[in-house]
């Protein structure tokens, strides 16, 4: 197996960003003293000042490349969108109502595990995880004040639903990048991904349920009106009908804006100043994912990327030892991309030599891809879909993490796959591939 030359010291802008973000939080016991946009400039210029043979100009140009990646860009328009529509959708009344029908619905000691189900029903209709706390993270929110249950456990009740879906759902990038990458199928790859998160999506139901038993605090369950639910109603059939997440978004402010002129909640000039204002609670997001995306384009470039990859593949003897250098492959790559479907992108081919080299099933090779990057990628404080929820929480990513059982126990679970040989699967043509 060729191998091309990394470099281990191409990946100190990530470990600066880190050692900033997450140790200042530590040291000072306040994950807001230091601003995350300032720790991310400062790893930017680390990542600037590198590789010295290139001229400034040159690596400027390649941050710029890397901050607009089309992946970069969606998630941006993602950002822009889900902060309008929730702003929109709450300034109108749908938050407070969809909140009041779940209460009168749920018994309280159910709403956060319920967050999670519906979370992950919707990821799975929809394959996006963060179209799904888009969606959902405004509700959970409010449900967790009116509930009097901690808003950090139910946003990460929302983080580990949508993860769930966007592991499993044949219309998820990750899903298609892992089965192409691996030349499997989707509905074999699907199967085993199930059979190995399955006990990690009914252990975190249970905890979800043990942690909120004890909530019998009192709450007034106030009127609702069906009629300003109506745009979540609309955002949640079109997930499940596959729709394209920007066109949900849209179409959810859209429906919002529309239902708050008509009962008086806007006029139109304070309903552009509500989609203002929504847009603008993203800007932190929005410029840290685009630094992000620059930094990580200079990190690969300067061989940081395939540093991690050949340190993985260095000392494979064994069919197991293969499984977990797949698992290390794509979770590594995952923490320095933070992006899932990039690490796939990035890990896949050199997984399908190591699946290849030492007979690991197809099928297998394609699941510890999917279900490693979602793990790390729910995990991670600097990932869009944990920058989003924390947002929408108005708490710090690093308060989240703690709670976000089912990411967790998704790595639990595929290291005990690894270990166990779980699940067995029948010989199949190792080249079968997906129909087009």
């Amino acid at each position: 197996m060729e191998q091309q030359k990394g470099n281990g010291w191409a990946l100190l802008p990530l470990g600066v960003f880190l050692v900033l973000f997450v140790g200042s939080g530590i040291i000072t016991g306040d994950f807001y003293k230091l601003p995350v946009l300032v720790a991310i400039i400062i790893a930017a210029i680390v990542a600037l000042a590198m590789n010295r043979k290139d001229s400034l100009n040159v690596k400027v140009e390649r941050f710029a490349k890397g901050a607009g990646h089309p992946d970069i860009i969606i998630m941006v328009l993602i950002f822009i969108l889900a902060g309008a529509f929730s702003e929109v959708a709450k300034g109108m009344g749908a938050v407070d109502s969809t909140v009041n029908l779940a209460l009168s619905v749920l018994p309280q000691s159910l709403v956060v595990a319920g967050i999670f189900v519906i979370g992950a029903f919707i990821s799975i209709s929809m394959g996006t995880s963060m179209g799904t706390i888009a969606a959902l993270g405004p509700i959970a929110v409010g449900i967790s004040e009116q509930a009097h249950v901690s808003v950090t456990l139910a946003i990460a009740g929302v983080i580990g639903g949508a993860m769930f879906g966007d592991n499993l759902s044949v219309v998820s990038d990750t899903t298609i990048a892992a089965v192409r990458t691996q030349k499997t199928n989707m509905t074999d790859k699907l199967k085993v991904n199930f059979f190995i998160v399955l006990p990690a999506a009914i252990v975190t139901v249970i905890l979800l349920l043990v942690m909120t038993l004890g909530n019998t605090s009192s709450v007034e369950i106030k009127d609702f009106s069906w009629f300003k639910i109506l745009p979540y109603v609309g955002v949640l059939v079109a997930a499940i009908f596959g729709a394209n997440v920007l066109s949900i978004l849209t179409g959810g402010i859209v429906l919002a804006g529309v239902i708050g002129l008509a009962d008086g909640s806007y006029t139109l000039s304070s309903l552009a100043k509500t989609v203002t204002e929504g847009i603008g609670g993203m800007s932190e997001l929005i410029i840290l994912s685009l630094l992000i995306g620059g930094m990580v384009e200079l990190i690969r470039y300067n061989g940081g990327i395939q540093f991690l990859l050949n340190l993985l593949t260095r000392r494979i003897q064994t069919k197991k030892g293969g499984e977990f250098s797949i698992a290390g492959l794509v979770s590594l790559t995952n923490l320095a991309t933070a992006n899932n479907t990039i690490s796939i992108i990035t890990a896949g081919p050199l997984a399908k030599e190591i699946s290849d080299k030492y007979s690991i099933d197809n099928r297998k090779s394609a699941s510890l891809l999917d279900l490693f990057s979602c793990s790390i990628q729910g995990l991670i404080p600097y990932g869009a879909q944990m920058l989003l929820a924390a947002g929408f929480a108005k708490v710090s990513p690093i308060e989240i993490i703690p709670f976000t059982f089912y990411p967790m126990l998704t790595a639990v679970c595929g290291i005990i796959a690894i270990v166990i040989g779980f699940p067995r699967l029948n010989k199949k043509s190792k080249s079968s591939k997906e129909a087009a």
